[in-house]
């Protein structure tokens, strides 16, 4: 019986698998696809599998299987777990699925998340959006549907998959300290529909109840903004070093130099003394809820 995507004797093509296309710039994520796809095509020819009858078993056209096992498309976990079975390889294909799933992420930002994982304590400021860490998938994608000039349904579909992934940073079982700084006008603009910012607050209501989180809005009616040179994100270690970014200092690039990081540290101090406080932001979180 062959297994399908949900409409009865059609197998998955490429149009149906947004979002998995082989980065060409991200050299070990070529070379990890290269080496899934070559496994998969051994595996398969050493059962005397022909490529039609493989795709036929797993739901996968033909066309599908010749470009995963050439490396040119990145296999699905679920893929993997199918060709595992019917190919009777006892979990080694199974197995690649924690490589897989990382080189479907952009690489900066899987270089970004391999950072969070390490940190301790993360400082954070974003005056355009409501930072990614806190984004929910609708408002992701509303955010990402806006850019200009348009990023094609691969792009948007792996960026949503990565933010989503980034979020592991809160299940961690020592979970840093993280500090948010949100701008009002953020909160208020409907990115994707009024649903989705709905969702989106009552989002930020749950993990602002984390004991290692703190929240805290940056109200439009302030007449002093620290924040007015751009974004902070402070990411400290557990060896006491850190490294900082900002667009304001070094063009943006990470720096970790002592007096850079100062001046980084300090403006986020003084954002942080002059946005209302965490207790003051969950009730005005609250109230935006209600009145939208």
């Amino acid at each position: 019986m062959q297994q399908v995507d949900g409409v009865a004797g059609r197998l998955k093509t490429e149009a149906d698998e947004p979002g998995w296309k082989v980065d060409p710039d991200d050299d070990w994520g070529v070379a990890v696809v290269a080496t899934v796809g070559r496994q998969l095509r051994l595996r398969r020819e050493a059962v005397g599998m022909r490529a039609a009858d493989f795709g036929d078993a797993v739901g996968y056209g033909e066309d599908m299987v010749y470009k995963i096992e050439a490396g040119k498309r990145i296999p699905r976990p679920e893929y993997l777990e199918k060709a595992d079975d019917v190919l009777g390889a006892g979990g080694l294909l199974a197995a690649m699925k924690e490589d897989v799933k990382k080189v479907r992420y952009p690489k900066k930002v899987r270089d970004l998340a391999q950072m969070e994982a390490k940190a301790v304590e993360l400082q954070l400021y974003d005056p355009l959006n409501v930072h990614g860490l806190l984004q929910t998938p609708e408002y992701t994608r509303g955010l990402l549907l806006m850019r200009r000039p348009a990023y094609t349904e691969d792009e948007v579909e792996r960026f949503i998959a990565a933010r989503v992934a980034r979020k592991a940073l809160f299940e961690r079982d020592s979970a840093p300290e993280i500090s948010f700084v949100l701008e009002e006008w953020t909160l208020r603009r409907p990115l994707g529909g009024k649903a989705a910012l709905r969702r989106q607050l009552e989002h930020l209501l749950e993990t602002g109840q984390l004991r290692n989180v703190e929240l805290q809005v940056m109200p439009m009616d302030r007449e002093e903004h620290a924040g007015v040179d751009g974004g902070i994100e402070v990411l400290k270690f557990q060896d006491g070093s850190a490294v900082g970014r900002s667009p304001v200092v070094a063009n943006g690039r990470p720096v970790a130099e002592p007096r850079q990081l100062r001046i980084l540290e300090l403006r986020y101090g003084i954002i942080r003394a002059q946005a209302l406080t965490p207790r003051e932001s969950t009730a005005f979180i609250e109230q935006l809820l209600g009145e939208t």
